[in-house]
C-alpha cells in the first residue's frame, strides 16, 4: 500500500487542546497513567507493525521519541500514518478508559528543538523524535451500565455516544 497522496485534516496536540481542553486533559492524564503504551505503524507491505513506546506531552505536542533506525522510526519515514493506544494497565477493570490517537508522525529535524528535548527530557542518545499531527482521538469509558464513546476529529466538535 502506498503512502497516501492527500492529507486528511490533521491538528497538532495544541490545537487539540484548545478545541476540546476537557476531553484534551483525560485523554493526557490517561496516557500518563503508565511509561509505555502501543504504536501501531503501517511495514512497506501495508501489514501492521504494533511495537511499545513512550509518548511525551512536552512543547504543547504529543511526541514520540524511538531509537536510531528502529523499524517504528523507518516505517513512519516512509509513511507517516500511526495509531497510539494507552497502555490499558495491570488489570481489566480499565476505571480510566480505554484511549487511543491516530494521525500522522511529523519527523522533527530541527537542531533547536530537539536540543531543548534533550535538555528537558535527557532521552538515550541518538534518537529519532516525533510530533504527532492527529486525524482521531477516541475514548471508551463505562458511566453505569452505559458504554460511553467520545471521538474527536479536527474540525468537528466532540461527540459523545452512550449504549447500554
Amino acid at each position: 500500500m502506498a503512502p497516501m497522496t492527500s492529507s486528511p485534516s490533521t491538528a497538532s496536540w495544541g490545537a487539540f487542546a484548545a478545541a476540546e481542553p476537557v476531553f484534551a486533559d483525560t485523554v493526557r492524564r490517561r496516557f500518563q497513567l503508565y511509561k509505555h503504551h502501543v504504536l501501531a505503524t503501517l511495514r512497506a507491505d501495508g501489514s501492521p507493525r504494533v511495537t511499545g513506546l513512550e509518548a511525551d506531552f512536552r512543547f504543547d505536542e504529543l511526541l514520540l521519541g524511538m531509537m536510531p533506525d528502529s523499524r517504528k522510526a523507518l516505517d513512519l519515514r516512509r509513511d507517516p500514518r500511526f495509531a497510539l493506544h494507552a497502555n490499558p494497565g495491570p488489570d481489566a477493570e480499565m476505571n480510566d478508559g480505554d484511549v487511543r490517537v491516530s494521525g500522522r508522525a511529523v519527523e522533527i529535524t530541527d537542531p533547536a528543538v530537539i536540543a531543548r528535548f534533550i535538555e528537558e527530557a535527557t532521552p538515550p542518545e541518538p534518537f529519532h523524535l516525533f510530533r504527532a499531527e492527529l486525524t482521531e482521538v477516541v475514548r471508551v469509558g463505562l458511566d453505569g451500565d452505559f458504554l460511553v464513546v467520545e471521538s474527536w476529529r479536527p474540525g468537528q466538535p466532540l461527540r459523545t455516544a452512550r449504549r447500554k
